[in-house]
């Protein structure tokens, strides 16, 4: 299994090691034909990308794609801040990215208190005593995903279940439904075999991901490695590797497809 493109990486533009060109680099040097930078979201009180900033990020990803030959993606890793769906993308930040992730982090501004509680505190409590949260809790998770992926034209969900509880079934069916990608995230194990084996019943597609902070770490899939050899789900069903290349739900929103 060989990785075409990482469509998770970070930079000091959030809390990343590694600039745009060192990651880059790092990608060519593995083989990788496509990389996306992919920024914390706005919303993150202590590692987000800033708007003024993305005029300077964007002249860093365009000199790293002449530099190096690598396809450069600006992104952002938009953080879900309602149970609604809604994220810190805003529909007037659209034109500014190429590519779209989503997912649910801590330490952010969420739309009320309500959805800070349902969406993160309940979950981070059950996560930090080792517990599965309240099947209240596991619901309006599935449904800020479940209405994130409706309402958004969303590429990729991150490291989905990662300090917190949803019904993967259904999340992943609505993604299968509506073109989102599903992460194998290399950084952290948020995923059991068992899991990973429900969600892809669904036929929803996959892209394996290194989420990584530093140079070092772009296009590493030890992680996936070591899953998918448990899980043992059709390869067919990952779009990121042996010479395949995403089909992104947000390119053909933006064209209008």
């Amino acid at each position: 299994m060989i990785l075409t493109g990482d469509y998770h990486t970070h930079t000091p533009y959030s809390h990343g090691k590694n600039t745009v060109l060192e990651n880059a680099v790092a990608a060519k040097e593995k083989g990788l034909k496509q990389i996306a930078i992919t920024d914390h979201g706005f919303n993150h009180l202590l590692f987000g990308l800033k708007r003024r900033k993305l005029g300077a990020l964007r002249r860093e990803i365009e000199e790293a794609e002449k530099i190096t030959g690598v396809k450069v993606l600006m992104g952002m890793e938009s953080n879900l801040i309602s149970v609604d769906g809604e994220t810190d993308m805003k529909p007037s930040d659209l034109d500014k990215f190429d590519i779209y992730l989503a997912g649910i982090h801590t330490v952010l501004r969420y739309k009320s208190v309500k959805d800070m509680h349902r969406i993160m505190f309940a979950n981070y409590i059950a996560y930090t005593k080792g517990k599965r949260p309240s099947q209240k809790i596991v619901d309006a998770t599935t449904e800020a995903y479940i209405n994130a992926v409706k309402n958004n034209p969303i590429d990729i969900i991150t490291h989905i279940n990662f300090k917190c509880c949803c019904d993967l079934e259904a999340v992943a069916a609505v993604c299968a439904e509506y073109g989102t990608y599903i992460e194998i995230n290399t950084k952290k194990r948020h995923i059991s075999p068992e899991e990973l084996r429900v969600m892809a019943a669904t036929g929803v597609r996959f892209v394996i991901d290194s989420d990584a902070h530093s140079a070092s770490r772009v296009g590493d899939t030890a992680i996936a490695d070591e899953l998918l050899a448990e899980a043992d789900i059709p390869l067919g069903q990952i779009d990121n590797i042996d010479g395949r290349l995403p089909s992104f739900r947000f390119q053909k929103y933006k064209k209008g497809i």
